[in-house]
């Protein structure tokens, strides 16, 4: 497949691209630091410099794609939209590149729980991760409305640490068991992997180590 990944330096951009060659896929990796960035040399890999609010920039790099991986990130205040704006764009350019599956990272904020709530409506949510949540739930509503192929993943911490294989998954709920973390090379695992088999196909994902 010819993949494109958004937030490609950051963490678990990184992992998504040295995964996806791996697997036999050719990448574009989208950002404003790709060429300054420790992304693999590769001659299946593309560097793609641009902006994520950019319409031309983002619209250019998804042609030729066959589907998208987002990882893109942001600051924790309330100020920061990196992560609704970037989606909401990201999902206008995929309609007019008439690309139509995106998997892409959220936040465990966003999952329901047991009383059917969100988990960042409980009253014991951390305070410090509610404006993030928020973004979350805004692009994922952006998702949802889209007519798009999408699937959200919604891990908790996040652990920088290569795939086991060993995880569980659950839709639109907190896995049983639940450990709170997810190595990211599981995570990028999961993803690549519910690309192709679409088994989540308009659904948040719970996923826990």
């Amino acid at each position: 497949m010819k993949l494109i990944v958004f937030g490609a330096t950051g963490m678990m951009g990184k992992e998504l691209v040295n995964q996806a060659l791996y697997n036999g896929n050719s990448v574009k990796a989208y950002g404003r630091n790709v060429f300054t960035e420790s992304l693999p040399k590769n001659d299946q890999l593309g560097l793609v410099q641009g902006a994520l609010f950019d319409e031309g920039q983002v619209y250019n790099a998804l042609k030729g794609c066959d589907a998208v991986l987002s990882a893109i990130g942001g600051e924790a205040g309330s100020g920061d939209k990196t992560r609704s704006l970037g989606m909401k764009n990201i999902v206008l350019q995929m309609k007019k590149a008439s690309i139509k599956r995106i998997v892409a990272i959220g936040g465990m904020g966003i999952l329901e729980s047991a009383d059917g709530k969100l988990i960042m409506e409980q009253e014991d949510f951390p305070p410090g991760y509610y404006a993030v949540s928020q973004e979350h739930l805004k692009a994922y509503n952006l998702l949802k409305e889209s007519g798009l192929e999408w699937t959200f993943v919604c891990p908790p911490v996040i652990e920088q640490a290569e795939p086991t294989g060993v995880f569980t998954t659950a839709a639109n709920t907190l896995p049983e068991p639940n450990h709170y973390s997810i190595n990211s090379g599981d995570l990028a695992l999961f993803m690549l992997k519910e690309l192709e088999k679409k088994e989540y196909l308009h659904q948040k994902v719970g996923i826990s180590g």
